[in-house]
């Protein structure tokens, strides 16, 4: 019987130890801005990187560490299973553990480590399930999945404009509505004098603590019913729940600076962030009441019966016996991971291809652009420097190409083109937004665009309508606009996309083997004399400079498939 009971775990922990290996030494593949090749090393560096909005991280750690703790505790006192012996739960564990090294090398050939976390988490189920049987498995089936709320949600980035957008649109109805005159630009509010700013800015609107308050959302729900369809409504209403706190938000900030002066209109801003979240509290707590009074439904006591998690997760004709299947498992796990070694070595070395510019003799940066553009000469370029910022945190075999256009007639009209060349792994290229946001400008407006190009051909953009504030000599401060448009260049084909970029990149990737250097190509103007003219002037030094700095194949024709 001893045998009987230790040979799950001893199983488990092989398999741990050999899954441990491999997420440690090959793990990460992108090195660019995170130089290891470790998933844990790289998971954690994000849970302390402010600019990566995931600080939440440990705190969500901690709490599914005590979820399991208290699972595996329920679950003990309902004596639900004996650890291991459970052959139909071993085949379940199986499927996780090896699925979840499949996972990993898919997130791995495409340069995905979120996803290799996934997988871990996928992995890490699979080990105490294999060593604990049904009650492990049931236990860890929340933790492991709340604890992916800590995983880096970039994506959140894009939603957060939207979100932005829309609680200024809301607070600006609602205080002209009260008799608060306002104007709006964007996701800014000005007062109609222009001297004060109410910005609903993404380090404080809310959505920067959206995976935190969707984790509370989550836990909520999942303390308080059984029933999985109350707990995804909990979740579901975090949206809208998000939305209105910071609609309070905002709005108590302009009232108040209206009504007692803009000093304390600064003060409620310093300190208003905790309403968002007492607003989001007290409208789960609203709906948790409602839904109990409804049904009359009492709180959950773990993930036993109700929760769908007690059903037999195994298969139904496990022909061996448990320590058998384990030990199966084990071998089979350790058989794997050596195989995803030698695949992850494989996708090191597969070959980056050409570029989607023109390359410089070096063959590191894209060929130095022209130095005059039209016919007859209509803009003039002079080189614009690297800064030595971008050097030290891009990669060391990143390129660049880069001019300050000036119009030969009206030299105060000048339109800045730049071209960042990736190097191995795409970690040079990132989304233009958050380097934008990160520089003090404010996106006003996102939408989507073609540059016409002299031979007839269209060249698909994303266009960006920015702002930023100045102060001039007499103290006086001052909103000025610019467009900015973006495209990505790759071998033979352009994506006016990040995510576009990256899809395309993944599935070279993993089904062709194949790596492109893919190029960030910039348009950058002011717009003093309106986004009209603005934008013509961009479309012409962009329509210009293009043809003659990209690849044969690339930009303006069909993508390929």
């Amino acid at each position: 019987m001893k045998k009987s009971r230790w040979s799950p775990w001893q199983a488990a922990l092989l398999c741990a130890a050999a899954g441990w290996g491999v997420f440690q030494f090959f793990g990460n593949a992108t090195r660019g801005y995170i130089d290891t090749r470790s998933v844990f090393w790289w998971w954690g560096w994000q849970w302390f990187n402010p600019a990566s909005e995931a600080q939440h991280g440990p705190i969500v750690l901690a709490v599914s560490a005590w979820l399991l703790w208290r699972n595996l505790r329920n679950e003990g006192n309902r004596g639900a299973g004996a650890a291991g012996g459970d052959s139909a739960c071993t085949g379940r564990a199986a499927a996780a553990l090896l699925g979840g090294l499949a996972l990993h090398l898919c997130g791995y050939a495409m340069q995905q480590t979120r996803v290799s976390i996934v997988a871990l988490l996928v992995f890490a189920w699979g080990a105490l399930a294999l060593g604990g049987g049904r009650r492990w498995a049931r236990a860890a089936v929340f933790p492991l999945g709340f604890l992916a709320l800590a995983i880096p949600a970039g994506f959140l980035d894009t939603l957060g404009f939207w979100l932005r957008l829309g609680v200024i649109d809301t607070v600006c109805g609602a205080a002209r509505a009260c008799g608060v005159r306002v104007v709006q630009s964007g996701t800014q509010l000005f007062s109609p004098d222009g001297h004060y700013q109410y910005d609903v800015a993404a380090a404080c609107s809310g959505v920067r603590s959206f995976m935190a308050l969707l984790a509370m959302a989550l836990l909520a729900g999942y303390l308080n019913f059984r029933s999985w369809r109350r707990r995804v409504l909990l979740v579901a209403l975090a949206v809208p729940f998000v939305f209105a706190g910071n609609v309070v938000r905002i709005g108590a900030i302009v009232l108040v600076g209206e009504r007692f002066g803009h000093a304390a209109g600064g003060r409620v801003h310093a300190w208003s962030g905790w309403l968002v979240f007492a607003v989001v509290l007290g409208l789960l707590l609203a709906v948790i009441a409602a839904l109990r009074r409804w049904r009359g439904e009492g709180a959950a006591a773990g993930p036993g019966k109700g929760g769908g998690e007690d059903a037999d997760p195994g298969i139904p004709a496990a022909r061996m016996s448990a320590p058998r299947a384990a030990g199966v498992t084990a071998a089979a796990v350790v058989a794997a991971s050596l195989a995803v070694v030698w695949l992850t070595a494989r996708f090191d070395a597969v070959s980056t291809r050409a570029a989607g510019v023109r390359l410089a003799p070096d063959g590191v940066n894209p060929a130095e652009l022209p130095v005059f553009l039209g016919e007859p000469v209509a803009w003039a370029g002079r080189p614009a420097e690297v800064s030595a910022v971008e050097r030290e945190t891009l990669p060391p075999d990143t390129g660049y190409s880069r001019k300050h256009y000036s119009r030969m007639a009206r030299p105060a009209e000048q339109v800045f083109f730049s071209i960042v060349l990736s190097g191995r792994d795409r970690t040079s290229i990132h989304r233009p937004e958050i380097c934008l946001v990160g520089q003090g400008w404010t996106i006003t407006d996102r939408r989507g665009a073609e540059i016409r190009l002299p031979d007839g051909g269209a060249l698909p953009c994303t266009l960006l309508t920015v702002t930023r504030e100045f102060t001039r000599a007499d103290g006086r401060r001052e909103t000025a606009t610019a467009l900015f448009a973006y495209w990505f260049s790759g071998d033979g084909v352009t994506e006016s996309t990040h995510m576009g970029m990256i899809l395309r990149g993944m599935r070279d990737r993993l089904l062709r083997l194949r790596a492109d250097r893919w190029a960030y190509v910039t348009v950058q103007t002011w717009a003093p004399d309106g986004e009209a003219a603005a934008w013509k002037r961009l479309e012409e030094v962009a329509a210009l400079a293009w043809p003659q700095s990209r690849a044969s194949e690339a930009g303006g024709e069909s993508p390929r498939p």
